[in-house]
């Protein structure tokens, strides 16, 4: 099936003392999404953006607000974010351990009229998303290491990605399956053939010229 392809620039590569400069690139380049890493310093080793962060860019730009948040208390916060301006809203299954509470939270979002979003780790099998299939719009597969940009990206990530896809698929659920960490213009093909449609992108994109590299990946 063919699918569009979504680009999601992260803002957690974007040069700081050029943000307006770089967010005008980004709302020209074609991306359709704006993808923010929220880092709290206990679930990943890194502290990052929060809510006031995120408002900031809400009025800076009309780009789908595209919230990844990798934070031991993904519940408290989901209204904070939420109000912020986030349009998905995605945490961590290894944050939230039980089964009712990570029904109870796409039940919050999604009563907002925003999309949910779950996400793991490398090291965590696809197949703890099975059950929560109809209840996500983004399933999120991380194929490097949470925490920090620049690094590798690990191919047996595809594994899950096809895996993840199909279940979709076979289920008759239309919902996105979304890729971050290690991407580029190799990377990103190798993720869309396996069946990813939203590619995020941070170094690959703000390193080099921003309109170029989303034009690669899509």
């Amino acid at each position: 099936m063919d699918r569009k392809i979504i680009v999601a620039p992260s803002v957690l590569s974007m040069d700081y003392s050029r943000m307006n400069e770089q967010l005008r690139e980004v709302g020209e380049s074609g991306a359709e999404w704006l993808h923010f890493d929220v880092m709290d310093g206990h679930f990943v080793p890194n502290l990052t953006f929060g809510p006031d962060i995120l408002k900031g860019f809400r009025k800076a730009s009309d780009l789908f607000m595209d919230v990844h948040v990798m934070i031991e208390k993904p519940l408290f916060f989901a209204e904070k974010f939420l109000s912020a301006g986030a349009d998905n809203y995605t945490f961590h299954f290894e944050a939230v351990p039980e089964e009712e509470e990570i029904r109870r939270l796409s039940g919050i979002v999604r009563s907002q009229g925003k999309s949910a979003g779950i996400s793991i780790k490398p090291d965590t099998p696809a197949e703890v998303l099975k059950p929560y299939l109809d209840l996500f719009d983004v399933f999120l597969v991380m194929s490097v290491e949470p925490g920090f940009g620049g690094q590798k990206f690990i191919p047996e990530s595809l594994d899950k990605i096809r895996a993840i896809r199909s279940w979709l698929d076979e289920a008759g659920i239309d919902a996105h399956v979304e890729v971050d960490g290690g991407i580029n213009d190799t990377t990103a093909k190798l993720a869309v053939s396996a069946g990813a449609d939203v590619l995020v992108a941070g170094s690959y994109v703000f390193g080099n010229n921003i309109r170029e590299a989303v034009k690669h990946l899509a």
